[in-house]
């Protein structure tokens, strides 16, 4: 792509800008400031869609008292299994069992604790579920 090809569309990026390279005029590679490209921004819409759908269906399995706490915020978080379990210093084993609602309610606050801090925020969140859609679907550890 030229350096008078690179796409300035609006994007997430606001008022920031992202590296491209591109080939200028002596047809060497150089770094050109791009706003972004339509193309990304519907991408990743659909994907944020696809995270917020995931995420809803694992609420309502919460609420329907087949999942922990713990499931949905992982989710919420945008974790996994093995990335919590890293973050909390807790077996992947553990963190599968710890879903389920039973075993989880037994938890001491040590082991809430670990979970609140790998996934920022506090003990009493953690043990929460938001029971209205759209809350909480955000990540903002």
């Amino acid at each position: 792509m030229k350096t008078t090809d690179v796409p300035q569309d609006d994007s997430m990026l606001g008022e920031h800008r992202r590296a491209c390279y591109a080939i200028d005029e002596n047809g060497d590679y150089v770094v050109v400031p791009s706003k972004g490209w339509e193309v990304e921004v519907v991408v990743n819409a659909q994907a944020m869609d696809e995270i917020k759908q995931k995420i809803e269906a694992v609420r309502q399995r919460v609420l329907r008292g087949e999942l922990s706490p713990l499931a949905f915020h992982m989710e919420r978080c945008m974790m996994n299994v093995s990335l919590l379990a890293a973050n909390s210093g807790i077996w992947r084993w553990r963190v599968k069992r710890h879903f389920s609602p039973k075993v989880f309610s037994r938890l001491n606050d040590e082991i809430l604790q670990r979970y609140a801090n790998a996934m920022g925020m506090t003990v009493t969140a953690l043990c929460d579920v938001p029971t209205a859609k759209d809350q909480g679907d955000t990540n903002d550890n």
